[in-house]
């Protein structure tokens, strides 16, 4: 039996599901039974760290997504990441990727050619954002951007990778009010947590820390006390991702890539892919992910 919450500190912690993909892991804490969004992340998946066999890689095949974007966060590694309106870019740690899906976009993520012989690295945070009302349909677009704060003191070193944090604001466009970054902590490091966020979750992603003298388990997302003021601290030093942001009011819904308010949507967008009207990769068009007969990754509305 799971001991209580301290209820000042913690409304829910959710032990995230683990995929063995053989060479590395995946652990997805959202959608979850009991919960579907942190503000408006709604897909938090969390891989590595790990390091594949030489000759090998990741090859995630073109696939579809719509009414979400994307945002990958690498803390070792890299990743090329090609998409339907032409955009590459090859991720690296401290840089980020945000792909909007909006009214439909295609995208593959692989290993760079000049990491396979060696065998890649792979560690980082994959995740998705719902869009909000009136925006879910927007056009596409994709951002790469590297000219992230970095907030220095009381032994941590935070990266904020979107909203406002710490004095200090992140140039990635936003849809709804959002926040995100990597807090690493020193041994004996400590940084208070935003309090403002309608909702806000962390997640231990490396080595050991506490909030309030409740210890954070490796990958678990602990969702907090909304308001709550708080402080993240480690005696021996720690990564923790810090997420969250404005609360959706409209139920958000989602099967296999595809987040929408509307079911009816999903399911046009099971057919588009299904018929081949979603656009192509340019560069990566001779392979796709098929439609699956059972999604794994769906909401438990």
């Amino acid at each position: 039996m799971n001991a209580p919450l301290p209820p000042n500190i913690a409304e829910e912690v959710i032990t995230p599901a683990s995929h063995d993909l053989g060479a590395f892991s995946v652990r997805r804490a959202l959608p979850a039974r009991s919960r579907t969004m942190v503000g408006p992340f709604i897909f938090v998946d969390q891989f590595g760290p790990a390091h594949l066999p030489e000759g090998s890689a990741m090859d995630v095949r073109p696939h579809p997504h719509i009414n979400l974007a994307t945002v990958t966060w690498l803390f070792e590694g890299a990743i090329d990441h090609r998409d339907s309106l032409g955009s590459f870019a090859t991720i690296r740690p401290g840089q980020v990727n945000l792909m909007t899906a909006g009214s439909g976009i295609v995208h593959s993520e692989r290993s760079p050619l000049a990491e396979r012989a060696g065998g890649p690295h792979l560690y980082g945070m994959q995740t998705w954002l719902a869009l909000p009302d009136g925006r879910e349909e927007i056009d596409p677009a994709f951002e790469s951007r590297a000219d992230l704060p970095l907030v220095e003191g009381g032994g941590t070193s935070a990266r904020v990778i979107m909203g406002s944090l710490w004095g200090a604001a992140a140039p990635t466009t936003q849809y709804a009010q959002t926040i995100y970054a990597e807090i690493a902590l020193a041994p004996g490091g400590a940084i208070p947590l935003d309090a403002d966020s309608d909702e806000r979750a962390i997640m231990l992603v490396g080595g050991e820390a506490e909030v309030e003298g409740m210890s954070l388990t490796l990958y678990d997302l602990v969702v907090l006390k909304p308001g709550a003021a708080l402080t993240l601290r480690s005696a021996r030093g720690g990564r923790v991702m810090l997420m969250g942001g404005e609360a959706f009011t409209t139920p958000r819904h989602v099967w296999w890539n595809f987040v929408s308010s509307s079911r009816e949507r999903i399911n046009q967008a099971k057919d588009d892919w299904r018929q081949g009207r979603f656009p192509l990769v340019p560069g990566d068009s001779d392979e796709f992910i098929p439609i699956p007969q059972v999604a794994t990754t769906v909401s438990y509305p």
